[in-house]
């Protein structure tokens, strides 16, 4: 599913016009990256925790080289389900069976 099938979405099912949709989803998507920008973490009850971590620097190895390189401190964004979202999406995996 991309952005625009998610606008899409959102027109047909509320009918605001597509703009307005467009703007929404931007508005959203626009507070959800400011907030992990400032390392803030997000909680969506009944779908997930998007939360920001720092990683050290690290040895490690270039595969196709060999040779032993230093990887940066960096932080990365981590999502961890609800089980709300986890129970659903299970639900519908053992229907399709």
């Amino acid at each position: 599913m991309t952005k625009a099938d998610i606008v899409e979405k959102i027109h047909q099912k509320i009918g605001f016009s597509k703009k307005e949709s467009a703007e929404m989803v931007e508005t959203v998507f626009s507070i959800l990256k400011s907030t992990l920008e400032e390392g803030e973490k997000i909680k969506i009850a009944g779908f997930g925790n998007f939360v920001v971590k720092r990683k050290a620097d690290r040895r490690g190895r270039n595969p196709q080289t060999g040779e032993t390189i230093t990887i940066d401190a960096r932080r990365i964004l981590t999502f961890k389900p609800s089980q709300v979202l986890k129970n659903a999406i299970n639900s519908v995996a053992k229907e399709a069976k």
